[in-house]
């Protein structure tokens, strides 16, 4: 690939900016002062470094990052923060983006990610991906509420997938449950709940896949996912 390409993928900056870091003289390749930026390279072979700093080539990035509540799961916004300024300057890349979406009240889980082709698999709806979420609802949610779940509620035309709804806690007034749901219609668990004659009043997705949110993540927080957990999102 071209050195210019190389060097915004390792991070270092835009096209723009790597070409003015080429020009400088901050850039070696294979030890020697390289002022081309259309010069070919091999991530693999050829040793490239940032004012003596050897650069290491990673196509894909994924991170875990726990969502907090008043961010928009997009990647730019004119109103609102959007979970990809949640990134340090360091992390930040410009193809970042999130796989699928929490609303802008809702807390937790989300990928991201510049791996286009896993986001298109966790989002299929021929893969029907788990997405489990814990909620707080004013109202009681009974046995009668669990069975519509899995039979389907009549949402945009059509019954939604069977899904699972299992709760936790109830008092006079209100519920815990955790729902489980392998498909992603608009405001889902919110509509869900509502047919059911109930409210959402706390929602935070707290797994996707094999993919759990760590209770030691903090919200606004990320981090990228670890070998193991990736394996877990391929296989």
């Amino acid at each position: 690939m071209r050195l210019d390409k190389f060097l915004a993928e390792a991070g270092l900056g835009s096209r723009k900016e790597v070409k003015q870091l080429i020009k400088q003289g901050k850039i070696t390749v294979n030890q020697e002062n390289e002022k081309s930026d259309k010069r070919q390279v091999d991530p693999l072979k050829d040793l490239i470094a940032f004012q003596g700093e050897v650069l290491h080539y990673q196509e894909f990035y994924y991170y875990l990052l726990h969502k907090p509540a008043g961010v928009v799961s997009a990647t730019e916004d004119s109103r609102d923060k959007t979970v990809i300024d949640l990134f340090s300057a360091t992390d930040y890349r410009s193809d970042l983006f999130p796989v699928g979406r929490l609303d802008k009240d809702t807390e937790g889980l989300l990928l991201i990610t510049n791996d286009g082709k896993l986001a298109h698999e966790l989002l299929s709806p021929k893969k029907h991906v788990a997405k489990e979420y814990y909620a707080e609802i004013n109202g009681v949610m009974t046995k009668a509420d669990q069975q519509r779940f899995v039979e389907g509620i009549m949402l945009d035309g059509g019954l939604t997938l069977p899904a699972k709804l299992l709760i936790d806690e109830t008092t006079e007034e209100a519920s815990k449950v955790r729902i489980v749901l392998h498909e992603g219609k608009f405001h889902q668990v919110k509509r869900m709940v509502k047919a059911c004659g109930k409210e959402v009043s706390y929602l935070k997705r707290i797994r996707m896949g094999e993919l759990v949110l760590p209770e030691s993540l903090a919200k606004g927080a990320y981090r990228p996912l670890t070998d193991e957990e990736l394996e877990l999102l391929q296989g």
